[in-house]
């Protein structure tokens, strides 16, 4: 199916310093009464894919819509001059927004993606199962196994029915991650499946603040 997204990007006067968290506490602060934004209904989140994302690409602050989430950041666009990060403000003196209509879904081609951002496929009471794997192929398939749910995961939360089986296979290195204060097994690299993913689209744990962020790389051939 096609998938509408919108990437919206602003520029400061200097460049921005404070993490990801920050620039999403922001926005849900300031325009509290967007869900999407925070994900946050009474204090209690909400599980579900996200709709907006707020990303770092090459040291700029992206946020991306996807559906709803569109509508949203559409409404807010012209209405912040200053963004608050922490003890900082940054002047914005530059915005722009990018409408796409992209493929999403099973494909009939095996596509080639790359992490933008660490994959966080492990919840952390799983860490030290994933660890004691006896080999690599063990982990891997454990990894596929995640990614696949990954992926079917979210193609019900932006209510796409998957018609076939998914396929994929992985080439990542382990590495940590911090999130709230927990470090988390996350991995860099790549992976292929027979899958359309638009650009910048996040996977796995805490996508809405970043994390597994994907980018194609390159389509291989037919199935």
């Amino acid at each position: 199916m096609k998938l509408k997204t919108l990437e919206m990007t602003f520029r400061s006067t200097k460049e921005f310093k404070e993490n990801i968290l920050c620039t999403r506490g922001f926005f849900a602060t300031k325009f509290n009464e967007y869900v999407q934004l925070h994900n946050h209904i009474t204090d209690k989140l909400v599980y579900r894919y996200p709709t907006i994302q707020y990303k770092v690409i090459r040291n700029r602050p992206l946020i991306l819509g996807i559906n709803e989430g569109i509508d949203v950041l559409k409404e807010i666009f012209d209405d912040f001059d200053i963004v608050k990060l922490g003890d900082t403000e940054y002047e914005i003196i530059q915005r722009s927004m990018t409408i796409k209509k992209q493929e999403f879904g099973l494909s009939d081609k095996i596509h080639f993606y790359e992490f933008l951002t660490p994959w966080l496929p492990i919840k952390q009471e799983n860490h030290e199962k994933f660890l004691q794997l006896k080999t690599m192929e063990e982990q891997k398939e454990m990894l596929r196994r995640i990614l696949t749910g990954n992926l079917l995961s979210m193609s019900k939360g932006l209510n796409y029915t998957v018609p076939d089986l998914i396929k994929c296979d992985l080439d990542v290195k382990i590495t940590r991650s911090e999130y709230k204060d927990v470090n988390f097994l996350s991995f860099y690299g790549g992976f292929m499946a027979n899958f359309c993913i638009p650009k910048y689209m996040g996977i796995g744990k805490s996508a809405a603040m970043g994390k597994g962020t994907v980018q194609e790389i390159r389509v291989y051939r037919d199935n």
